[in-house]
């Protein structure tokens, strides 16, 4: 799924959805402003606007289970994601504006500047820190405060193929175990040599072979973790050793044409404001670690030699699933996808998340995230009513989101029902949420060129420079220059002289 798929999803733009529902109220439809439903009773109505018509189901059962309980009727309201924030503002001034709504986080400063948004007031017995991972916590900051609660989230992390890892394993295993066995058995003969009973015919004599004896699961899936690769350094070393199957084409491929699967390379050099992604004052693109890592990035396109014209994120999946590939960076939509495919008979591995690899022993890397959130209308005349639904909808009625919706949860200690959605979970942990600034809302499509113009030959240092430039202009509102920073020789990665 690409970066602009994404954003449909998350609630920027659901046009899609629009053109097949219109305008939909968790499955019956309305006309003009909302009207009181026969389900209603005359009970104070609290309504909740959605985009994405996959949490229809999800939200229709949070909707009724909360009603069970409380003297309030929560009305899910699906709209079209064209002009969503502007939608909501034009009906917040006549009166007819949702009580509370899930966006995207990187939309939160646009909400607040417009006055749609307002702090969210967590239940007394409630510790936040506790209840949401924190990341979706800095992903609904702004300014310190929070006006969201964290609902869902994306990010990417290092899909593999377990099966081939383990296959892997095993053989190591026994390697291992036969030199054991031949030091063992020299060990032995050396001892009796020394001792003086070495006698003719004894020169072959070996302790008891392991042969018939098979490792256990949970030693080949130790071994497994252990050879798995914790930087593109391991990987490169892999890809040159790995004896692999017949119809595996490829060690390392993923969607280079898309920033959400490439900004783990920058994700830990550059600083786009802050953790909480609102901080003007702290714009860091220009830098060293940025330079070299993305010089990492470039050389690959040279060792795994992936076509930017003929790859997308599905091709990837569809690759992976046929077993033409060891490893892959994904995001949690995968894990639906090879679920399924695996119930369907379309799958024949077993797989697993692991962390995206860092760029080698010192230089770290970081995935992206985006959190979407349940915001509080500051129009809202049952703010109080709204607050309590929307912190039980996100903490509260959470174990069954995947199931029904595809979604993660961004509450902590949820049973996701899949051990690959926990390993997503703590990729999440330690991501970057996408910055919230309006004045570089622009930068992930000129990151993105950047990422494909370096992949094709133009120089990292260059590019950098010019986005830097470019997005410093922005917040600044005047030309910006950057010192131009040379790369000294004990700064090149040693991929350049391979």
């Amino acid at each position: 799924m690409g970066l602009k798929k994404r954003l449909i999803a998350v609630g920027v733009t659901a046009l899609a959805a629009a053109l097949i529902f219109g305008v939909a109220k968790a499955g019956w439809e309305v006309s003009g402003k909302q009207e009181e439903t026969i389900f209603s009773g005359g009970k104070e109505r609290v309504y909740l606007w959605y985009t994405d018509e996959a949490l229809t189901s999800y939200l229709g059962g949070a909707a009724m289970k909360y009603n069970e309980s409380h003297e309030v009727r929560v009305v899910p309201v699906l709209e079209s994601g064209l002009e969503y924030l502007e939608k909501i503002n034009h009906a917040s001034l006549e009166g007819s504006g949702p009580d509370l709504y899930i966006l995207s986080h990187d939309m939160l400063e646009k909400a607040y500047l417009a006055g749609l948004a307002d702090e969210v007031t967590p239940p007394e017995e409630v510790a936040v820190e506790e209840t949401y991972i924190g990341t979706g916590l800095q992903a609904v900051s702004y300014k310190d405060k929070l006006f969201g609660y964290p609902f869902y989230f994306e990010t990417s992390a290092l899909l593999y193929n377990k099966t081939y890892m383990e296959d892997m394993a095993q053989k190591q295993l026994e390697a291992e175990a036969d030199l054991a066995e031949g030091e063992a058995a020299q060990q032995q003969a050396d001892e009796a040599a020394a001792a003086g009973i070495l006698q003719e015919g004894m020169e072959n004599t070996w302790v008891e072979s392991t042969d018939g004896e098979p490792f256990t699961q949970e030693q080949i899936e130790a071994k497994a973790k252990e050879l798995l690769p914790a930087t593109i350094e391991d990987i490169r070393n892999f890809a040159d050793s790995y004896d692999a199957p017949e119809q595996v084409e490829g060690v390392f491929k993923w969607d280079v044409t898309d920033i959400f699967y490439n900004y783990f390379f920058v994700g830990n050099a550059i600083d786009m404001g802050g953790e909480g992604g609102w901080d003007t004052g702290r714009i860091d693109i220009y830098n060293q670690d940025a330079i070299r890592n993305m010089k990492v990035y470039q050389e690959l396109s040279q060792f795994f030699s992936i076509d930017t014209g003929e790859i997308n994120y599905d091709l990837v999946l569809d690759e992976f699933m046929a077993g033409k590939m060891v490893f892959t960076i994904a995001t949690t939509d995968a894990v639906f996808k090879l679920e399924h495919a695996k119930d369907d008979g379309l799958f024949a591995y077993d797989y697993d998340i692991a962390p995206t690899p860092d760029i080698d022993g010192e230089k770290k890397s970081r995935s992206l995230s985006m959190t979407s959130c349940v915001v509080i209308n500051n129009y809202s005349e049952n703010k109080e009513t709204a607050n309590d639904f929307a912190h039980f909808l996100t903490a509260e009625y959470n174990d069954i989101l995947f199931a029904r919706s595809g979604k993660v949860s961004a509450a902590k200690n949820v049973d996701y029902g899949y051990e690959a959605l926990g390993s997503f979970a703590k990729e999440y942990e330690q991501s970057i949420s996408m910055p919230k600034m309006i004045e570089t809302s622009n930068f992930w499509v000129k990151l993105e060129v950047a990422f494909s113009q370096i992949w094709n030959g133009a120089d990292p240092n260059e590019k950098l420079k010019g986005l830097s430039e470019q997005m410093m202009g922005q917040i600044t509102g005047s030309a910006y220059e950057e010192e131009y920073l040379e790369v000294t020789e004990e700064e090149k990665t040693e991929y350049a002289d391979e």
